[in-house]
């Protein structure tokens, strides 16, 4: 099985994958930054900063789509192959 498979062949949940990591590392990025001015002692930032680290639990529920994603496609495959 595996002689047969691509390497750069996508699965059906991939580019779900790759972009619920790309939206949880900007949401990860923001929490960083909405988070120092408590430690440095400076103003802090606007609301929608807070409104950005959002996006991490966001990007973590898209990943973990392509994931459900991946795994019902590769169900369906193996009852094909059967």
């Amino acid at each position: 099985m595996r002689d047969k498979t691509q390497t750069n062949s996508a699965a059906p949940g991939d580019r779900l994958i790759r972009a619920g990591a790309i939206v949880f590392f900007v949401g990860a990025v923001a929490t960083l930054v909405t988070v120092a001015p408590l430690f440095l002692g400076t103003r802090p930032f606007p609301t929608y900063m807070f409104v950005l680290s959002m996006l991490m639990g966001v990007g973590f529920l898209i990943a973990g789509a392509g994931v459900l994603r991946s795994v019902a496609a590769g169900r369906r495959q193996a009852r094909g192959a059967r």
